[in-house]
């Protein structure tokens, strides 16, 4: 397969291979052959838009990234008189909307641009933090952050993410990657903002004061984030659920959902399990601080490699570590160094899961259709989403006189994250006619 994965497609791709279904014999492959090459893959315009992308989800997917803070906090203060389980349903919550609305606000992002998109998710996003500031009750944090939160911070994640595909294609995945560095440097900022300020002024002053640097970063993105392309008028703003019947984008979107799911376990109760095992609280909520730090590199490196050797090949590699690392938080007991060391290997290796997964979804669709396969993509990610934090929550609490079942939980997400990484060799399998040696 020629090193330009969009520019040249012709009867020897591999992406092309095997497929019999009805959308490509009536001219997908003819429309994927005649797309034209006028992508400008670099400039001050691509560029802005990109730095409009990371703006706005340095504040949506920084603060999802903070999440692990955000439970541990709630679990040992206000909402201490609940379960594991029932607060990780207010974070699962806010991570299902944001994946689950992309089914619809990828396609309506295809026909009718940002104004109905991002612009409105910037303005309820803001809202939902400085109402997560008052909130003392259950259903106010599940009413303020899971639903207000999470159904805002979809509508301005997916339209960040497929902007940048209106103006990159050669560097699709770098730049998609550099954008995505922003959740990881957000889950840096907040929790460290947060932490510091809620010792001084209190938890509900320290989200005030996010709230506000949310407030500019989102004006920022609204200002930046330009669309390029031409409305798909033709495509209509329905969902696609039909594309799952093709067999590379069905397994492709399996994996994802797999990795997903496996992926928030350790984000979401890494600070906990510390917390757990004895270790001081100031070290225990900065491990979120030190998995996003490696997860800055892992996701830059990985939209660089995966340009250079094969984004399907990345994906595959980097879940593996993910899997083989499972021993090294399972045998990490109350060693600083050994959780400290998977926190920062973890991030790492993870972070192609976020940066490289669009653009995997990108490489076997239309760049017109991309917002409806990566908002179909993401509603059945949603579904994961939504159930894999209380789910290690209720596998936490199957514990034994009051001690969360930790070692369960850790072996639930090594499986998970083994049973994704297969479902990427056989979705590269399929695509290449097994031959691993192309680059996909």
């Amino acid at each position: 397969m020629s090193d330009d994965y969009d520019h040249h497609v012709d009867e020897n791709t591999p992406l092309l291979h095997g497929q019999t279904n009805a959308q490509y014999n009536n001219g997908l492959v003819k429309e994927l052959q005649d797309e034209r090459d006028d992508f400008p893959d670099g400039g001050r315009k691509a560029w802005s838009v990109v730095f409009g992308s990371w703006c706005a989800m340095v504040a949506a997917f920084g603060l999802l990234n903070t999440m692990g803070v955000m439970h541990a906090w709630l679990n040992s203060h206000r909402l201490q008189d609940h379960s594991y389980a029932q607060i990780g349903w207010i974070f699962s919550t806010f991570t299902f909307l944001v994946y689950f609305g992309s089914i619809q606000i990828g396609p309506l992002f295809d026909t009718y641009g940002l104004k109905f998109t991002l612009i409105p998710g910037c303005f309820g996003f803001v809202i939902s933090l400085f109402l997560l500031s008052v909130c003392q009750y259950y259903w106010q944090y599940m009413l303020a952050w899971g639903i207000l939160g999470g159904a805002s911070c979809c509508l301005i994640f997916t339209p960040a993410i497929v902007s940048i595909g209106h103006w990159f294609r050669r560097r699709r995945a770098l730049a998609t990657s550099l954008a995505l560095t922003a959740g990881s440097i957000g889950g840096i900022i907040f929790p460290a903002i947060i932490l510091n300020l809620e010792r001084r002024i209190g938890f509900d002053s320290a989200m005030r004061i996010v709230g506000l640097i949310c407030l500019v970063l989102c004006g920022s993105a609204v200002f930046l984030v330009k669309t390029r392309l031409p409305p798909n008028t033709k495509g209509g703003a329905g969902i696609d659920l039909f594309a799952l019947k093709e067999k590379i984008y069905a397994t492709t979107t399996a994996a994802i959902f797999l990795l997903e799911l496996a992926f928030f376990i350790p984000v979401t109760y890494i600070t906990s399990y510390a917390l757990g095992q004895g270790l001081s609280e100031e070290l225990s909520y900065s491990l979120v601080m030190i998995l996003n730090a490696g997860s800055v590199v892992g996701r830059c490196l990985s939209g660089w490699y995966a340009d250079s050797w094969g984004r399907f090949r990345v994906m595959i590699a980097t879940s593996a570590v993910c899997t083989l690392l499972t021993p090294l938080w399972l045998y990490a007991g109350g060693s600083t160094a050994l959780v400290i060391a998977y926190a920062l290997a973890f991030g790492a290796a993870s972070g192609s899961i976020i940066a490289v997964t669009p653009v995997c979804i990108a490489q076997i669709c239309l760049t017109e259709d991309y917002g409806k396969r990566y908002g179909t993509t993401y509603f059945v990610v949603s579904f994961g989403t939504l159930v894999g934090v209380p789910l290690a929550g209720a596998i936490l609490d199957t514990g034994r006189d009051g001690v969360p079942n930790f070692p369960g939980l850790i072996l639930f997400s090594g499986a998970v994250f083994a049973l994704g990484t297969a479902f990427f060799v056989l979705a590269m399998g399929l695509a290449t006619k097994w031959n691993f040696e192309t680059k996909f």
